[in-house]
């Protein structure tokens, strides 16, 4: 009589032979993307038009707190290799610091048109209630907004603005890589911003086109912001990034996935600091695309490949799991090369390929701690998640 315990470890092999294929069929879609964004970017970079023909750009940057690199990541928007912008600052209060250090950019750059709001907190979600503000005072039909922990190289806005000259295009977004400036904690981050999100993104675009968009960068132009009811309609989201693409696209424009790769600042010192931060971003995917977020429990590798190598040794095949666990870390360096390396020019990824196969598992258990009912901590405030809206709740902190 074959024993309970036998039946559960042929169950986990059974479940890691599964996870392996499944990871493997990811990474050929992988492939596919890459080829397709590869050959996009190409066709957007030769049809940059000349500066007689790149439009006039409103830049909206919310501001808060004295963040990692803040001004090195300012100033790289007052270096654009671009004809006529102007950049718009805002922050929820007068003596926030970040303010001396955006009037001390602006001061040193009086050669392009610079304004800062004082815009307070009336709405759930503040970095909207900025953009709203912004765009109300922006002279100009297109509108880049763009986090606060962004830098950027000089032909950034060269690159991004042009595919909204076209009337059926209402929206553009950008690919971005980590930066890592805290240690190794922010590192692991990092690189699941420039592989495991990326991939992801290419594979959405392959498979359905692009219907979201991505915080660090989207480009918007008025009249497709008017037709769905402006930034007022994002104001409940903490997924507005996601939230801001899905309605222009149902409204019936284009969103556009730029070729152009921006920098984003990753500055998490500590394990719990990183933790809270991966498992915001999973519990808003996991709300804001419910069946993507749950199928991509099975585009991991790590996680099958140890637990095949785990059930087979008990079962008396070692040799039989070192092979699906040999399989889960090629599977995972092929990836971290064709995105971190190919797309998106992660440096971190050349030096250290074998770091990814352990933020591959780190990912897998935030994947998995995402379906559990956590609060998490967002501008120094605690937040639940509410309902398939992405709704914001703030809730009384009782940990002190």
């Amino acid at each position: 009589m074959i024993s309970p315990i036998l039946y559960l470890v042929d169950f986990a092999l059974a479940i890691a032979v599964v996870g392996t294929l499944s990871s493997a069929v990811f990474l050929g879609l992988v492939v596919v993307g890459v080829v397709r964004f590869h050959a996009e970017a190409r066709r957007q970079r030769a049809s940059v038009p000349d500066d007689a023909h790149l439009p006039a750009v409103s830049v909206l940057k919310p501001v808060h707190g004295l963040e990692a690199r803040l001004k090195e990541n300012i100033e790289s928007f007052f270096r654009q290799d671009y004809p006529e912008y102007e950049i718009l600052f805002a922050a929820d209060a007068a003596d926030d610091a970040a303010l001396a250090v955006v009037r001390e950019v602006c001061a040193r750059y009086p050669q392009i048109r610079s304004r800062v709001l004082v815009t307070g907190t009336p709405w759930p979600n503040p970095p909207v209630y900025s953009f709203h503000c912004m765009a109300e005072a922006a002279a100009h039909e297109i509108l880049v907004t763009t986090d606060s922990d962004v830098e950027v190289s000089p032909r950034y806005l060269r690159e991004i603005v042009p595919p909204l000259l076209d009337a059926k295009t209402g929206m553009l977004t950008c690919l971005y890589r980590g930066k890592n400036v805290a240690g190794f904690f922010s590192g692991l981050t990092a690189l699941g911003m420039s592989v495991e999100m990326a991939a992801g993104v290419l594979v959405a675009n392959l498979l359905e086109g692009m219907k979201f968009g991505l915080g660090p960068t989207t480009v918007v132009r008025k009249d497709a912001l008017g037709a769905i009811g402006g930034y007022a309609a994002l104001k409940d989201y903490i997924a507005y990034d996601f939230a801001i693409g899905d309605l222009i696209a149902k409204a019936g424009y284009r969103v556009v996935l730029s070729a152009h790769v921006i920098d984003h600042v990753v500055n998490q010192k500590s394990f719990r600091h990183m933790w809270q931060n991966q498992l915001r971003w999973a519990q808003t995917t996991r709300y804001s695309r419910p069946k993507g977020h749950f199928g991509s429990g099975l585009i991991f590798a790590m996680p099958y490949g140890i637990l095949g190598f785990a059930a087979a040794a008990l079962l008396g095949h070692a040799g039989w799991g070192a092979i699906l666990l040999g399989i889960a870390v090629l599977n995972r360096l092929a990836e971290a090369w064709l995105v971190g390396w190919t797309v998106v020019r992660d440096r971190q990824v050349k030096r250290a390929p074998w770091l990814y196969p352990l933020r591959d598992l780190l990912g897998f258990f935030v994947w998995f701690a995402s379906y559990l009912r956590l609060r998490y901590v967002w501008r120094d405030s605690r937040f639940e998640l509410v309902g398939t809206r992405i709704a914001l709740r703030q809730t009384e902190d009782r940990s002190s």
